[in-house]
């Protein structure tokens, strides 16, 4: 009999079970130069994690535009499978592959002093210029790897709110925006009763959409982690880590 995909690595609708492996599995496959869905796959991790490299980078740079090359030049080598033979799930978390992949290239490119080429265009795979997001980070007094690790964080959160919405529908889409303020507690759109009324809700049964979204979110957290990890109790692990984060 055929082994059942788990439900955390199974494709979402509309996805077409491009990226519905992990993202190590995505870069142990990806050695095969002639793979469209693994260059697809590669391309996406990169969508997720631009952006926190780019803060690692820009911290280690005065210079804007020197950190968008280097950003950029790491991203076109890791699409080019130049670092798959440094990737092993079993020592540890990817984003810490992908920091160390980071950190060799940087130091490489250091050690090289050459200047990479100036692109026409600065990297932009949300439609954000990187540095008028970075100019945005609040001033602290943060390490460079510490920075990534919460910019990884924060969006990872997005990424999972963004699905959720998703998952609920247009029609459900008002109700949404006005439930996840209660998730964590935080009613800044009103009183339980008040945001009842104005969705032609009970009291009682708006509590029991906030407790179903809760376990919806949870469910969408872990699934978008068990893309990174290799088992469920690294995800646990992950999720307490995450947690740590998301409170300092």
């Amino acid at each position: 009999m055929e082994e059942e995909t788990p439900p955390e690595q199974q494709p979402r609708p509309g996805t077409g079970g491009a990226f519905s492996t992990t993202h190590w599995s995505v870069v142990l496959l990806a050695d095969d130069p002639n793979s469209e869905v693994a260059r697809r796959a590669l391309n996406h991790l990169c969508q997720t994690y631009w952006y926190p490299l780019y803060v690692y980078v820009r911290r280690h740079t005065t210079s804007p535009h020197d950190a968008e090359d280097l950003t950029q030049g790491f991203l076109a080598r890791f699409i080019a499978n130049e670092y798959i033979k440094l990737a092993d799930p079993t020592r540890g978390r990817f984003r810490s592959f992908l920091l160390t992949c980071l950190k060799n290239f940087m130091a490489d490119e250091h050690a090289k002093a050459v200047a990479l080429k100036r692109k026409p265009r600065p990297i932009s795979y949300d439609g954000v210029v990187p540095e008028d997001r970075y100019l945005l980070e609040p001033v602290d007094s943060l390490s460079p790897d510490k920075l990534f690790e919460k910019r990884w964080a924060g969006d990872l959160l997005k990424r999972v709110l963004v699905n959720l919405a998703k998952a609920q529908g247009p029609d459900r889409a008002k109700e949404f925006e006005l439930l996840k303020n209660f998730m964590w507690g935080d009613g800044h759109v009103g009183t339980y009763a008040e945001v009842a009324a104005q969705l032609g809700k009970t009291e009682g049964a708006l509590k029991t959409a906030v407790s179903r979204l809760r376990g919806q979110y949870r469910k969408e957290l872990e699934r978008e982690i068990m893309h990174t990890v290799k088992s469920r109790e690294a995800m646990r692990e992950e999720l307490q880590y995450l947690r740590t984060l998301w409170s300092s």
